[in-house]
């Protein structure tokens, strides 16, 4: 077993340094915190991707549609789907978990490990 104290982990730089806390079985949970102002603009993964709010609120833009998402939210994004996450209120922190990790085509001409 392994465990995270998540609000104890540094994110010094915000959306600039997230944190990949374990890539195993096939998906990947990172880490991000979200300072006043910062956000996830426009992008999209090749997985499927849940974000869990851990503290604050965010706004979520995906399909025309925006949700202000506060502390204990949770949101699924389906593989290649545009979307955005902004703090809205003061700084947040999000939790990400992808899969499959890598899901098909996230590395760009090239072939992924084994």
């Amino acid at each position: 077993m392994r465990t995270w104290h998540l609000n104890e982990i540094p994110t010094p730089d915000g959306s600039r340094s997230p944190v990949v806390l374990e890539t195993a079985d096939d998906a990947r949970a990172v880490l991000i915190g979200l300072e006043p102002g910062q956000e996830l603009g426009d992008h999209q993964v090749k997985e499927r991707a849940w974000l869990v709010v851990l503290d604050g609120t965010v706004r979520i833009d995906c399909g025309g549609e925006t949700v202000d998402a506060p502390s204990g939210t949770m949101a699924t994004f389906a593989p290649d789907e545009m979307h955005s996450v902004a703090a809205a209120d003061g700084a947040a922190r999000i939790l990400l978990f992808l899969a499959p990790w890598p899901g098909d085509g996230h590395y760009r001409g090239e072939e992924k490990s084994l």
